[in-house]
């Protein structure tokens, strides 16, 4: 797999404070996001995959409820998250 372990736990130190944080909703926006990033470098070589293209909706979908949580609930963690990884303007 294109994740390995070591990956993940220096996805969740950076973004979720400990490697052991992997449901903090920093830690599952920045594994969403790498996982999406992923698969769009996949699509943009496999055009006609549309189970992958499925599966990337439904990661794009399941991020963008968790950034709507985090809007909603503490708009300081939702700004530092969109600054850190660079989603939106």
């Amino acid at each position: 797999m294109y994740l390995t372990s070591e990956a993940k736990k220096a996805i969740f130190t950076q973004h979720g404070g400990s490697e052991k944080n992997t449901g903090g909703a920093e830690s599952q926006i920045a594994l969403f996001t790498e996982r999406i990033n992923h698969l769009t470098g996949h699509l943009k070589a496999n055009k006609k995959d549309h189970g992958t293209e499925k599966a990337l909706m439904t990661m794009v979908g399941k991020r963008k409820q968790l950034l709507n949580y985090l809007k909603m609930y503490d708009i300081e963690r939702y700004r530092a998250i969109i600054a850190k990884l660079g989603l939106r303007k």
